[in-house]
């Protein structure tokens, strides 16, 4: 696989809302609430062409894992937690999630599972409002992702271990605002 990072396309937030609905309908009350986050979720930032979507939960049961499967997308049980922030609680049960990928033949998508109120439920969140409230670090952000990519087009690892310490210099910042502004994942 060769990272590429495209430029923003008007596209992504039109195919977030298809893929919402089906999954709305797949999941019913299991999904608190449904949400684009990542890179395509933020107007004007360049991306990965891939539409990352957090569905919040109670639980993470095995229900939802299997109205997934069911519906054509297949779990990834080889991921189970996400990259812990320096500085953050390092318990693994505040950073689990189910993982899954996009249907055969379709578009490329990730859909995240976390637990409502847990810290890297809250995450992707904060970080997207942040990015979209920060023209100016957003385009930071496309920056260095088009340079690792240009540097590491076929490393995807190696892409995530600059990346992810890059992330968590902005997470800080991000909490910064947080607190100034009010910000309320569930607003």
């Amino acid at each position: 696989m060769t990272i590429t990072i495209h430029p923003y396309q008007t596209e992504w937030p039109l195919e977030f809302e298809r893929i919402r609905a089906h999954l709305a309908e797949v999941l019913g009350p299991l999904a608190l609430r449904i949400d684009h986050i990542g890179s395509t979720s933020v107007p004007g930032l360049g991306a990965k062409d891939v539409i990352d979507i957090q569905v919040t939960a109670a639980e993470l049961s095995s229900e939802i894992t299997a109205r997934l499967t069911a519906a054509g997308y297949p779990h990834r049980a080889d991921v189970t937690h996400d990259h812990v922030p320096r500085g953050e609680d390092p318990n693994p049960l505040l950073w689990e999630k189910l993982y899954f990928i996009q249907p055969e033949g379709s578009r490329p998508i990730h859909i995240h599972v976390r637990r409502a109120g847990a810290p890297n439920q809250r995450y992707p969140l904060l970080f997207r409002d942040y990015l979209r409230a920060h023209p100016k670090s957003a385009q930071t952000v496309e920056l260095i992702k088009c340079q690792l990519a240009r540097y590491f087009p076929e490393n995807i690892e190696a892409y995530y271990d600059i990346k992810d310490p890059v992330y968590d210099l902005i997470w800080d910042a991000a909490q910064d605002w947080a607190r100034q502004t009010n910000w309320d994942a569930d607003s």
